[in-house]
């Protein structure tokens, strides 16, 4: 049996941190790495102690607001709004490191990551928001579409 590459271990975490996802909408996961050590994951959710919306229901379905649009208008926080978040909450320096995540991040968590000091992302399916896509090239961040073929970056 071969080994997989750093990057296809790290997305296939990301694949089993979505799972946790309390969102009616997409699963998300996501992962800090640095120096190949995994400081951080999170998935898409409402936060701690607020009710799921199976049971409260999803404001963005009854407004029929489409995807990647009025991110403002949900329960949750994204998955990588979570990691970052768990490294803080946590004390953990993530400056520096390696956002691994199952769905390329949107404006509002691309503005979060270039604050952060992460210097890396790669992701597994993309995501409509031009503007997120302008502002993490300005910010000179890495970004690789991990397709399972490009194996072999080491994070």
């Amino acid at each position: 049996m071969q080994r997989p590459s750093w990057d296809q271990y790290f997305m296939d975490i990301t694949h089993l941190v979505a799972t946790r996802s309390s969102c009616l909408r997409r699963h998300v996961g996501a992962l800090l790495v640095k120096d190949r050590n995994i400081l951080a994951t999170g998935y898409n959710g409402v936060p701690t102690g607020i009710t799921h919306c199976e049971k409260a229901g999803c404001l963005r379905e009854r407004l029929m607001v489409p995807s990647g649009e009025r991110h403002e208008l949900c329960r949750g926080l994204h998955a990588e709004q979570n990691a970052i978040i768990q490294a803080a909450k946590h004390g953990v320096n993530i400056d520096g490191a390696t956002l691994y995540c199952t769905t390329m991040p949107c404006i509002i968590c691309t503005k979060m990551i270039i604050n952060a000091g992460i210097i890396t992302v790669i992701y597994g399916e993309g995501y409509a928001d031009e503007l997120a896509r302008e502002m993490i090239t300005e910010a000179a961040i890495e970004v690789i579409h991990f397709t399972g073929t490009n194996k072999g970056k080491t994070a």
